[in-house]
């Protein structure tokens, strides 16, 4: 009996230290605290702005513009500064009044007699309208001159609702307005540019995933770029365009890119990878004026509908990360960190997760004076993961130090990344903790592009730094303009012995760095085989007892969750569905409720009926690029679920 109660001791006591070994989540470092609204006060945050006197200022997509006193407190107050403005996604402040994007104006709103209401609404410049619905203005962002920049956003077309448009000027471009009120358009190329900043005095913009826009991106934005889209290029003729491409160039490069590539599958067929290859940067190697993303978002994975881009100015109030910057997304209701760099003049550089579990699609983000996140929220008309239909709310770090990649960079064989707290040496020395491949994606007019020309390459070996902190991955196989997914699974802290918070990095290489490369007697190139005998393991579990298949292959068997988990992440069909959750689109569960067959759930696929579903706001996109091996098993997956 004694020998019982000692072994279960022993049990309960292991169980207690493998639970406090645990490697901590986001939540253990950054809390979201949702602050008190008073009743009747619908929050659909367009526009978040911190004033100097600590208040915060907001306007929403219903025309309001808010005045929270003590936003930080248990009880911050309310007080309704202006109404019956145009769906405000926007707002800055400067010399004492707020300026705000309205759908079809810059507006000043002033208060002149001290009460907290604005007395003055201004117009400060309007520009046309069409009339369409999807002619959302961004902005304004104030640059270092104090003059603003704003965003068009694109109509789309009658037939084919996700086709963008620029149905007057201004639609499809960021343009400025001066000082003295004047209208300069700067830039274009942009299809759903919802994010506009400022940052350390250059301007930046965030896009969204549609036609020529192959996933979300992170531009950097000088006067005359093209950033890829063709809609704006219809007004680039204008006497004051800065803007130097025209629609005729455009379409002319891209019918003979084509046929060049049409020519090189002829006289090679292994050349025959993509069905017409067709990428920005054969564009950009012709027209100096087109500019590449900074950094692709992996769709799905960092997001689905990027928003705002904030720089962490808080000096250390709000973790390690100072003068990194977080970008929003409202489709997965969660925020991402970025780290930039500058490599041959342009910048490029990192997305990492950091923060997820929002109540609604994150707009717009700013910083309090403590050194806290605001965070505007709203899903009406574009959906969200976060099921509520408006928030705001508050992110807080505790003072913890999470374990997380601090920076990557770029180099001449590869990749160095320092960490934000020591590393251990065994994990951090062995090849098989990391993983390193890459892709592309297409520049071309469908919704969206799935990662394409994707290759896994070879790590030849790792050196540390003596004080753990910093690891060099040298890889073989680098590829210039090309997504570089680096995977950090074994990699431990020192001394908790913690995974990674967040253990994946996706670098968009645009350019290689010059410079010394490490010699291989520099390197240490062990490999423990941990990771290795695990992908032989899952492998021998999916592998029918003769060895001649999947136990899944057999005939009438849908594919089990975990193998069909990979195609719907490769055609980015977890974006906007679940398995038995509502996100942007009808969960699979519910679409198996609706004793679709196999066939028609495939033909469903390539051509949606919206008017199927019309509980949801956000139309889906025809899905060309899904392979019809693809399409097939997900079909026969779905349909699993209604049995």
């Amino acid at each position: 009996m004694k020998k019982l109660a000692h072994l279960a001791f022993i049990f309960l006591t292991s169980l207690t230290v493998l639970k406090a070994q645990e490697s901590p989540k986001e939540e253990d470092f950054y809390k979201i605290v949702t602050p008190s609204i008073p009743e009747g006060i619908i929050l659909e945050v367009g526009g978040l702005t911190t004033l100097p006197n600590g208040s915060l200022a907001i306007s929403t997509r219903r025309g309001e513009v808010w005045v929270v006193e003590n936003p930080t407190s248990r009880t911050p107050y309310f007080k309704k500064f202006a109404t019956g403005l145009h769906e405000i996604l926007g707002l800055a402040y400067k010399d004492g009044a707020l300026y705000c994007a309205q759908r079809g104006e810059l507006t000043k709103l002033i208060d002149k007699n001290g009460d907290g209401k604005a007395d003055v609404y201004e117009t400060v410049y309007a520009w046309p309208l069409s009339g369409h619905y999807h002619e959302y203005s961004f902005g304004p962002k104030l640059a270092p001159d104090g003059s603003f920049f704003l965003s068009g956003n694109v109509a789309f077309g009658d037939e084919e609702w996700w086709r963008g448009e620029s149905r007057v000027p201004g639609r499809g471009w960021i343009f400025h307005i001066t000082n003295d009120g004047k209208f300069e358009p700067y830039a274009t190329g942009v299809r759903s540019p919802a994010g506009i900043s400022m940052l350390n005095g250059e301007l930046f913009y965030t896009d969204n995933q549609g036609d020529w826009m192959g996933t979300g991106g992170i531009f950097q934005v000088k006067k005359g770029d093209f950033m890829g889209h063709p809609a704006g290029l219809r007004w680039a003729g204008l006497p004051n365009s800065p803007v130097k491409l025209t629609e005729k160039q455009f379409f002319a490069e891209r019918d003979n890119r084509k046929e060049r590539d049409a020519n090189d599958r002829a006289i090679k067929p292994e050349n025959t990878r993509n069905e017409d290859p067709q990428f920005l940067y054969q564009l950009k190697e012709k027209y100096d004026m087109v500019r590449l993303p900074a950094v692709w978002l992996p769709y799905g994975v960092h997001g689905v509908s990027t928003s705002e881009l904030i720089l962490d100015n808080t000096k250390g109030d709000f973790g390690p990360f100072t003068g990194q910057v977080f970008v929003g997304d409202q489709g997965q209701s969660n925020i991402m960190r970025v780290v930039l760099e500058k490599v041959k003049g342009e910048y490029q550089g990192a997305s990492i997760g950091f923060r997820s579990g929002f109540q609604s699609g994150v707009l717009r983000m700013a910083f309090d004076k403590d050194g806290s996140m605001f965070v505007g929220e709203t899903n009406r008309g574009w959906g969200s993961a976060g099921d509520a239909n408006q928030g705001l709310q508050r992110l807080v770090w505790n003072g913890k130090m999470p374990f997380e990649m601090y920076t990557v960079k770029a180099m001449p064989d590869g990749f160095e990344i320092e960490f934000t707290m020591p590393v251990d040496r065994k994990s951090a020395e062995d090849l098989d903790s990391y993983k390193v491949s890459s892709y592309i994606y297409k520049h071309y007019p469908v919704y969206g592009s799935p990662p394409v020309n994707s290759e896994d390459l070879t790590i030849k070996g790792v050196k540390l730094s003596e004080d753990g902190k910093k690891v060099r991955v040298v890889v073989d196989g680098l590829r210039q303009y090309y997504v570089h997914k680096i995977q950090l699974e074994g990699v431990r802290s020192a001394t908790n012995s913690w995974s990674l918070v967040h253990a994946d990095a996706y670098y968009t290489l645009n350019n290689i760095p010059d410079g010394e490369k490490l010699k291989v007697s520099e390197l240490k190139t062990t490999k423990s085989g941990v990771a290795k005998a695990a992908v032989e393991t899952t492998v021998k579990e999916h592998v029918s007892p003769d060895g001649k298949g999947k136990t899944t292959a057999a005939a009438g068997k849908a594919p089990t969750w975990e193998e069909v988990k990979p195609l719907l992440a490769k055609n980015t069909c977890l974006a906007c569905h679940a398995a038995d959750k509502k996100v942007v689109g009808p969960s699979y569960l519910d679409v198996a409720k609706r004793k679709y067959t196999n066939e028609k759930i495939v033909e469903l696929i390539y051509a949606p009926k919206p008017e199927n579903w019309p509980d949801f706001a956000t139309p889906m996109a025809p899905m060309p690029q899904v392979p019809k091996a693809d399409a097939v098993k997900i079909a026969a997956w779905i349909n699993s679920l209604g049995k």
